[in-house]
């Protein structure tokens, strides 16, 4: 059986824990804030990520500070795994009731490379839905071609 391990971060008030229960289709917590725990430590991220497979940076496009914060959880979690941009997808999750035109993002340098979805659960559930899917078969396929590559450099 093939196991990905595939980090969720971002800014606190992301839409981290909303995204987590809709993409495994749990019920909890969709249309309601309520902050989890989470890991807030710093020191704790390098047993995080050990062995992780992907990447998904969530943010609120709404908010200033979360474009400029978002250039630091790319910095952490995919470049000093280091990860491929391929393994990494942002998410700009709009959450209930925003209002702005937010669909044009311009990101900084590197962000501006990496796959951006944007996210509406009210207006737009199953194209999240797909996106998701379509990241996760990529992580996938990324799995697959790194074990086939393992296997045979050991017959060769």
């Amino acid at each position: 059986m093939l196991r990905a391990k595939v980090l969720l971060v971002g800014p606190r008030e992301s839409g981290k824990s909303v995204l987590a229960n809709f993409v495994s289709e749990s019920t909890e917590g969709i249309c309601s804030y309520s902050p989890t725990q989470g890991v807030r430590f710093e020191t704790c991220w390098p047993a995080l990520m050990k062995d992780s497979h992907g990447v998904i940076i969530i943010f609120n496009p709404e908010l200033p500070s979360h474009l400029k914060e978002i250039e630091m959880w790319y910095s952490c979690f995919v470049q000093q795994q280091p990860l491929l941009d391929s393994q990494c997808l942002l998410v700009a999750h709009h959450k209930p009731g925003s209002a702005g035109d937010t669909e044009n993002l311009s990101l900084a340098y590197p962000l501006n490379k990496l796959k951006l979805i944007h996210s509406n659960l009210e207006e737009d559930p199953e194209d999240v839905r797909m996106e998701f899917i379509k990241y996760f078969r990529s992580i996938i396929n990324i799995i697959n071609e790194s074990r086939e590559r393992e296997e045979m450099s050991i017959i060769s």
